[in-house]
């Protein structure tokens, strides 16, 4: 029973780990490669920099705000925020075949899955990663006291 917790613990702070390294990441990638971001937001967006650099803070704040627990919740509702704000990018994306620029191109079947499935499991993935960050210590139990 023991070692089942521990490794049920080590599981949880190797997802948090990843899940925070990859908003981190995704959110520093937004400063980096501002390029390959401002051609996947739709021409009807105005102040594509805003939105663009926007975007990179509330992800690297998703991170962050991910490791603590009292906070846990607040980065799960904002991470599926970002993620279903980001969609009008993928179906841009979709729209153009999978080519950010004339030089950069991917298979169209790509954006596809970035969109399906991979957004939905990005929202499921923050989901479940809010609930195990609220679980990771245990609540003590107040049964028999008085």
């Amino acid at each position: 029973m023991l070692k089942t917790v521990a490794t049920g613990t080590i599981i949880k702070k190797i997802n948090l780990a990843v899940f925070s390294l990859f908003y981190f990441s995704a959110g520093c990638n937004h400063f980096l490669r501002p390029a390959n971001y401002l051609a996947m937001i739709p021409p009807y967006f105005p102040y594509k920099e805003l939105v663009n650099y926007s975007s990179g803070i509330l992800e690297i704040a998703c991170s962050v705000l991910m490791l603590f627990r009292s906070r846990a919740k607040m980065a799960m509702r904002l991470t599926i925020f970002l993620l279903i704000a980001f969609i009008p990018a993928h179906i841009y994306l979709i729209q153009r075949r999978g080519c950010i620029s004339d030089n950069f191109c991917f298979p169209a079947w790509v954006a596809w899955v970035r969109l399906f499935p991979f957004q939905f499991l990005l929202v499921w993935w923050a989901y479940k990663t809010s609930q195990l960050q609220n679980d990771r210590f245990p609540k003590k139990s107040h049964i028999g006291m008085k």
